[in-house]
């Protein structure tokens, strides 16, 4: 853990430090470390606001330290996260070295930060008359400010830190479409998220257009989601242009798959008894080969 890190950086305590209770209450309470290193981080400093800058400070220095030891070992575990609102989405996959960690609150809390600062991006961008879909490497990612002022690189040196594992900032998808195009989302397996990014180890995004949107076309567009997460589709496809597969096993047009959670219609039937169309699709599997994934196709709409 890191506040044992920084306690063994602190070797020359002392049992004598004259700081204020009430200001050693509260800033243990509010920074969760030992009452050592807030003693130490008071001492030092004039208030609670500086001694928390302070132990911040600390914990990141220490924390670049054990992400430099841990850069470059093996990550294919992680997790995908995605935040749609209303006419922006962002789909963004962390990768971590086991799936134990995966799991673990503290890394779920970074996927959500992370999707969280990624979005406020995306509310930046124009979204025009066109929907678009932009692919944002981990370089980049790295860059982004927190809400907290620092940036996601840092942010991930300190997780990695706290959790002992290398963390991988692999990949963003961002997607914006103009009025008239709706955005649904799925996550696989649902971890029944307390916030408003969903994770799984698969994600999907489906851009649509539809006769109304009210909440069973929603619901549909959703379970056209867990198909394309079930299914892996390349393209959309269009009637008439688009011949299917020889064998059903091998169809990767989207709408000549049986549809994955009624097998006794292809996606195009259960489109038609739907009223809805499909726009365009994004996809992202926690830990794939990247250089088996295909280039975005030219967006087509279902004739």
């Amino acid at each position: 853990m890191i506040s044992r890190q920084i306690s063994r950086f602190f070797h020359n305590t002392s049992l004598l430090w004259n700081v204020n209770k009430s200001d050693l209450a509260k800033l243990r309470k509010k920074t969760g470390y030992t009452f050592a290193n807030c003693k130490k981080a008071l001492e030092l400093n004039n208030n609670v606001e500086e001694a928390e800058k302070w132990l911040k400070e600390q914990a990141q220095s220490l924390g670049w330290s054990k992400a430099s030891k841990l850069e470059g070992r093996k990550t294919s575990q992680g997790l995908v996260g995605l935040l749609v609102k209303e006419n922006r989405a962002v789909m963004l996959e962390i990768n971590c070295e086991t799936d134990f960690v995966a799991r673990n609150k503290k890394f779920k809390s970074f996927v959500d930060l992370s999707v969280n600062s990624c979005f406020h991006e995306v509310s930046k961008i124009n979204t025009g008359s066109e929907l678009k879909k932009v692919t944002v490497a981990g370089e980049e990612l790295k860059t982004l400010p927190t809400p907290e002022g620092k940036s996601l690189s840092d942010l991930s040196a300190l997780t990695i830190s706290e959790l002992g594992e290398n963390i991988n900032l692999r990949r963003a998808i961002y997607v914006t479409c103009p009025e008239g195009i709706q955005l649904a989302s799925y996550a696989h397996p649902n971890n029944n998220n307390t916030t408003n990014v969903l994770t799984g180890k698969y994600g999907a995004i489906i851009a649509y257009v539809a006769d109304s949107y009210d909440a069973q076309r929603q619901e549909w567009a959703m379970q056209l989601c867990q198909h394309v997460v079930g299914m892996n589709p390349k393209t959309v496809g269009i009637m008439g242009e688009d011949e299917p597969a020889v064998d059903k096993d091998d169809e990767l047009t989207m709408i000549h798959q049986e549809f994955l959670l009624d097998p006794e219609l292809t996606v195009s039937q259960f489109l038609a008894n739907s009223g809805i169309k499909i726009v365009d699709f994004v996809r992202i599997e926690c830990g794939e080969p990247l250089e088996a994934v295909e280039e975005p196709v030219p967006i087509k709409a279902v004739g």
